[in-house]
């Protein structure tokens, strides 16, 4: 490749083949992850084929690697392996009790606008589903609110989302609830629109510790399909933002596909290579990986690719053994017999308590449309008193705030 100046990196020059370190120079006005090449190598027959073609030899011998090849984590996720699961289960609960021990963070989220833009045919949000409720954009003083009813329960760990329209929560209102939400919470994360460098930055000096942010699906004619309008609609942009985000300073950074709008086989192993991707581009920050599965949908969407329990077990089991060093969240999505079975699988973050309306804690915005049913509507207090009885901690700080600072 030849050798440019900075003035002539132009943004269809910079797809090429830039090292890590021209990536971290130039990514704050480049959205478009380098991990697309890793997709392009993997494309979908060949997962497939591997998953089709794994035999109970290939699946011993991925329970037996200490560091898992992606065809390896094919295995795992084959029709075979499927009946192994109390093995892999024994390997997951092993790995994550040395990289973990026998902790679980506890988060809660504050839905600071239900306002959208964008138009994603499985959300409630959306600016066309057609879903009854009232729209609105929490105040300063309502945000403040919504963090002191919060931080009387305990939680140290807050997540702050956003629909996906820049206008009703802009970039400096999300940077004031940061800072707002960090006078009560050592460790404050967001769930937004996909931002630039920059304004990851701007965050992380208001007190950002992580980002999260769901690609959906990886499946790129899915995702067209289902992502009808607005910005969300730009698929590499997407992509690259957490990354974007990783390069900004954030600590935490948190990705996972929605189970449900394409094959979990396939979305379920290219989650697994962007994570695997982020842990070594991204080397510092922790990475972390979601398993919010489709159930609650408006009326237009139907999901195409519903998955059992045991296959969400085995999905997990597998990102597990794969990902031995990664989080794994599990959000109030899941009833509460099923998390509570789950948490010796690989877990180390639940949500608890939560609303999913904008105003939920503090009654404000009892009228508020919200984003999804949830399932678990158990108390914190007895969300972690479930943790407790599977032999667990939960763990409400698992931190300094010197260190955070």
């Amino acid at each position: 490749m030849k050798k440019a100046k900075s003035d002539d990196m132009r943004p269809e020059y910079r797809r090429e083949d830039l090292g890590p370190g021209v990536r971290g120079k130039y990514f704050k006005d480049y959205m478009h992850s380098p991990f697309t090449k890793t997709l392009d190598s993997w494309p979908e027959a060949r997962i497939r084929g591997l998953i089709a073609g794994a035999t109970n030899a290939d699946v011993t011998r991925a329970l037996g690697r200490e560091v898992l090849h992606p065809e390896d984590l094919a295995a795992l996720l084959s029709p075979v392996a499927a009946g192994r699961l109390e093995e892999m289960a024994r390997v997951a609960q092993r790995l994550t009790r040395w990289h973990f021990g026998r902790t679980i963070g506890l988060y809660v989220p504050i839905y600071l606008s239900n306002v959208c833009a964008s138009d994603c045919t499985y959300c409630a949000y959306s600016c066309h589903s057609g879903s009854e409720g009232e729209r609105r954009t929490l105040t300063p003083a309502e945000i403040e609110t919504e963090c002191q009813t919060l931080a009387a329960h305990g939680f140290q760990n807050l997540l702050l989302l956003t629909g996906d329209h820049p206008q009703a929560a802009p970039v400096d209102y999300i940077v004031q609830a940061v800072a707002l939400a960090r006078k009560y919470f050592p460790s404050v994360s967001v769930e937004v629109y996909a931002l630039k460098e920059g304004d990851y930055r701007r965050l992380v000096d208001a007190g950002l510790e992580g980002v999260t942010l769901y690609m959906e699906t990886y499946h790129r004619d899915t995702y067209d399909k289902v992502h009808l309008k607005g910005r969300k609609k730009d698929y590499l942009n997407r992509l690259g933002a957490i990354e974007a985000a990783g390069h900004a300073g954030v600590r935490r950074l948190s990705i996972g596909a929605l189970l449900g709008l394409y094959d979990w086989h396939v979305d379920g192993f290219w989650a697994a290579l962007h994570a695997r991707y982020l842990q070594k581009e991204c080397w510092q920050s922790a990475v972390a990986v979601s398993f919010p599965r489709l159930f609650n949908v408006p009326a237009r969407h139907t999901i195409a690719h519903p998955l059992s329990d045991k296959e969400l077990v085995q999905l997990m089991l597998a990102l597990r053994l794969f990902l031995p060093e990664a989080g794994f969240n599990l959000s109030t999505r899941e009833r509460p017999a099923l998390r509570d079975r789950l948490i010796p699988l690989g877990v180390t973050m639940m949500s608890a308590g939560s609303s999913t309306r904008p105003g939920g804690y503090s009654h404000l915005g009892d009228s508020a449309l919200e984003q999804f049913e949830t399932e678990d509507r158990r108390t914190p207090e007895e969300v972690a008193a479930a943790i407790r009885r599977a032999g667990y901690d939960p763990v409400w700080k698992d931190f300094d705030r010197a260190f955070v600072e």
